[in-house]
C-alpha cells in the first residue's frame, strides 16, 4: 500500500513525498537506513476493485470495534493453547456470523500462508485494525509473546471502548430530551397554532409581537413543508459532516476546553487514552520513539496529538519523556507529568502510565454520574423556557379575547 510521508534529516528542509510498503513499520526502517526519521505518516487508500474487496476503503467496515477485540481474545487464547497463527485465523473465519469479518480473516490466513508476518497482514486492513493494533501484533511476533501482546490489544481496547460508552451514554439523555422538545414544538407550528391563528383573525385580535413571530414561522412550515423539512436535514447533515471533519472536531475541542466541568472532562479523558496506549505500547516493547509516534494517531485531537508529538522530539534530542507534558499542563494534568518523570526515575515508565490511566478513567467514570446530574436541571430550565415562551405568545390574545368580552 501506499503512504504518505514527511522526512527529516539533518541540516535538510522536510521532505513529503509518497512511498510504496507492506507497512508502515517498513517505511520507518527504509527512512532510518537512509539516515532520517518519519515526522509524520498517512496512508494514501486505493480505489481499485482489488483493494475495495479488501475493504480498504474509508467509508466504514462493517466490522464493530467489539468483533476486533473478541478476535483478539480469541486468537490469544487459540495460541496460547498451542495453535498456529494460520489454523487459529481460520478458526475465527468459520466461527464468525459478519460476512466482512469472515473475509479479514480469510485474507490474514491466505497472507500468513504465503509467507507474510502477521502483522504484515494486519497491515493491509487499516481500517479494520489501528497502528496500536499492528504495533502491538509486531512487537508479540519479534519478541516470541504475541498471545499475550493481543491479550494486552484487547484489554486496552476494550478500556477505551468503555470509556466512550461511558461518555456517550451521559449526552444520550439530553439529545433525546432536546430532540423530543424540537419534534413536539414543529408539530405545534403545523397541526395547533394555524387553528388558534384562525381564531384570532375572525375575532379581529392585535397580537403581540412573539405571537406574531410564531405565527409567521407556522405560516412558513405550513406552506413549505417539504422545503423546510429538506433544509432541516441538510442542517443536521452538514452539521455532523462539519463535526467529523478535522476543522470541526478542532472547534469542538477548542469550545470544550472552555466549558465548566466539560474542560476537566475532556482533558481526563485524552489523557487516559494517551496513558493506556503507551503504556500498553512500552510493555510489549515497542521503542519509546514508534510508541509515542503511534499514540500520537491513537489520541487524535490535534491539541493533544501536538503534545506527544513534541514528547517525541524531546526524547529523540535526549531529554526525559516527561518534559513535553510538564510545558503543556493545560492540556494534560500535572499528574502526568510528575508520575511520568517518577517513572522515568525508577524504570517503571510502562507501570506509571498504566497507573495514570486507570486513575484518569475512575474520575472520568464518576465525572460523567455528576455531568448528568448537572445537566438535569439545564434541560429542564430548556423545557421551561420552551414551554413559557410559546404558552404566554399565544394565551395573551385569549386573555385580551376573555377581558373584552
Amino acid at each position: 500500500m501506499k503512504f504518505r510521508i514527511t522526512v527529516r534529516k539533518e541540516g535538510v528542509p522536510d521532505e513529503v513525498r509518497a512511498v510504496e510498503a507492506a507497512s508502515r513499520f517498513e517505511v520507518y526502517d527504509h527512512v532510518r537506513s537512509e539516515g532520517g526519521f518519519v515526522v509524520s505518516i498517512s496512508p494514501r487508500y486505493s480505489w481499485s476493485w482489488r483493494e475495495l474487496s479488501r475493504f480498504n476503503f474509508t467509508i466504514g467496515t462493517g466490522i464493530r470495534r467489539i468483533e476486533v477485540v473478541r478476535t483478539a481474545k480469541n486468537l490469544a487464547a487459540m495460541l496460547s493453547a498451542g495453535l498456529s497463527i494460520s489454523r487459529a485465523l481460520s478458526v475465527i473465519e468459520r466461527q464468525s456470523g459478519n460476512k466482512r469479518l469472515k473475509a479479514v480473516a480469510e485474507g490474514l490466513a491466505e497472507s500468513v500462508k504465503k509467507g507474510s508476518s502477521f502483522h504484515e497482514a494486519l497491515a493491509g486492513y487499516p481500517r479494520v485494525f489501528s497502528p496500536l493494533f499492528i504495533a502491538m501484533a509486531r512487537a508479540g511476533e519479534e519478541s516470541g509473546t504475541l498471545a499475550d501482546s493481543l491479550k494486552v490489544i484487547a484489554l486496552q481496547m476494550e478500556h477505551s471502548e468503555e470509556l466512550v460508552k461511558k461518555i456517550k451514554g451521559a449526552m444520550i439523555y439530553p439529545i433525546i430530551v432536546i430532540s423530543a422538545v424540537i419534534t413536539v414544538g414543529i408539530l405545534m407550528l403545523i397541526y395547533v397554532v394555524p387553528t388558534l391563528t384562525n381564531t384570532f383573525t375572525s375575532l379581529g385580535v392585535e397580537v403581540p409581537l412573539a405571537t406574531r413571530v410564531i405565527i409567521a414561522l407556522s405560516n412558513f412550515l405550513v406552506g413549505n413543508l417539504a422545503l423546510a423539512l429538506f433544509a432541516l436535514a441538510a442542517l443536521i447533515t452538514g452539521l455532523i459532516a462539519f463535526l467529523r471533519s478535522k476543522p470541526g472536531r478542532t472547534t469542538v475541542l477548542a469550545v470544550a476546553l472552555h466549558l465548566p466541568v466539560i474542560k476537566d472532562l475532556v482533558r481526563e479523558t485524552y489523557t487516559a487514552r494517551a496513558a493506556r496506549t503507551l503504556s500498553s505500547l512500552l510493555s510489549a516493547g515497542v521503542p519509546v520513539l514508534e510508541a509515542l509516534s503511534i499514540t500520537k494517531e491513537v489520541v487524535h485531537a490535534s491539541a493533544f496529538a501536538r503534545v506527544v508529538e513534541l514528547a517525541e522530539e524531546h526524547v529523540r534530542k535526549g531529554e526525559p519523556l516527561s518534559a513535553s507534558f510538564s510545558q503543556h499542563t493545560k492540556l494534560y494534568p500535572i499528574l502526568m507529568s510528575d508520575m511520568l518523570a517518577v517513572g522515568e526515575e525508577t524504570g517503571k515508565v510502562a507501570e506509571m502510565l498504566k497507573q495514570i490511566a486507570e486513575f484518569y478513567e475512575e474520575d472520568v467514570a464518576g465525572k460523567t454520574k455528576d455531568l448528568s446530574a448537572i445537566i438535569e436541571p439545564l434541560l429542564m430550565l430548556f423545557i421551561g423556557a420552551f414551554v413559557g415562551i410559546f404558552a404566554v405568545s399565544m394565551i395573551a390574545p385569549i386573555y385580551q379575547i376573555s377581558s373584552a368580552i
